[in-house]
């Protein structure tokens, strides 16, 4: 069995119907549907004519309609702005009528914010995990007159605050702010996606060696970038956190499967990236 943990409705034009006939391609059984709500003057407008038409962002609107459409292929998840006064109240209504993992956590917000920290932990306490999304406000050389235009939830240091005031809460790491960090020059590469030699020193593995409840999907360039540029060293990642690594796509291709085939990974490891820890994480309803 095959479990997308990363997936939109309407991403790329991937309307209900075109979105499962990508999934039957593909092998994949069940993917979790991940909402992106959006602010005016609060993200990249650009995502409006060329990604998500016809909706401003991904709101839980599309998630329903494509849920209802094929509810044996769809878990439904909801991340609702964590600053919005009454976002635990429409997380715990979207639960009950079958919301079952919260994200996609893309907001101009820092992770340990107060309000997102009292939400990470309704979320835990619910027992969804939370997909988290990293653009770090600035990339090396610090030069304030280049800013990342469009950053989402600070840096890793805002992850580790979040991470130890929820210790109930699984997260999972998603995006290049994220993914940067398996090297030890994350704060001297100037690149969005890092690429080359993975150098010493790197803060993902000591965050995954103290946070039980860290996880990450592998989703998107961002990922697969990160573990494949020294493929030696992805494969000993994968290895090292197989149990907490699922398997996602966030796009449409074969990409990722096709670098994880090409280590050929023992059945165990591999089997629980690919739905293992995912089911383990939210069950399938019977």
């Amino acid at each position: 069995m095959i479990v997308d943990a990363h997936a939109h409705p309407w991403w790329y034009g991937y309307d209900p119907d075109k979105l499962v006939a990508n999934m039957d391609e593909h092998g994949i059984d069940v993917a979790w549907l991940l909402t992106w709500e959006v602010a005016e003057g609060m993200y990249d407008h650009s995502y409006d004519r060329t990604w998500m038409a016809p909706y401003i962002g991904m709101p839980i609107e599309a998630v329903w309609d494509t849920v209802e459409r094929y509810p044996k292929r769809f878990v439904a998840g909801y991340a609702p702005d964590p600053k919005s006064p009454m976002a635990i109240e429409k997380l715990k209504a979207a639960v009950k009528h079958g919301v079952r993992v919260s994200g996609e956590h893309k907001f101009r917000t820092l992770f340990d914010d107060p309000d997102c920290i009292r939400f990470y932990r309704v979320c835990g306490e619910l027992g969804l995990p939370v997909t988290l999304h990293i653009d770090v406000p600035c990339l090396p050389p610090d030069d304030p007159t280049k800013p990342v235009q469009w950053w989402y939830a600070g840096d890793i240091s805002n992850l580790e605050r979040a991470l130890r005031q929820c210790p109930d809460t699984v997260f999972l790491g998603h995006a290049p702010g994220f993914w940067r960090e398996v090297s030890g020059d994350a704060d001297s590469d100037p690149n969005g996606y890092p690429k080359g030699p993975v150098k010493p020193g790197g803060r993902l593995r000591p965050l995954f060696d103290k946070y039980p409840n860290l996880y990450a999907d592998l989703s998107a360039g961002s990922a697969l970038t990160a573990i494949s540029r020294d493929p030696e060293w992805g494969r000993q990642f994968l290895l090292d956190y197989h149990t907490r690594l699922l398997f996602a796509r966030d796009y449409f291709d074969s990409a990722l499967m096709d670098f994880l085939r090409s280590l050929n990974l023992p059945d165990e490891p591999f089997n629980a990236m690919l739905s293992g820890n995912a089911l383990r994480l939210v069950p399938l309803a019977a």
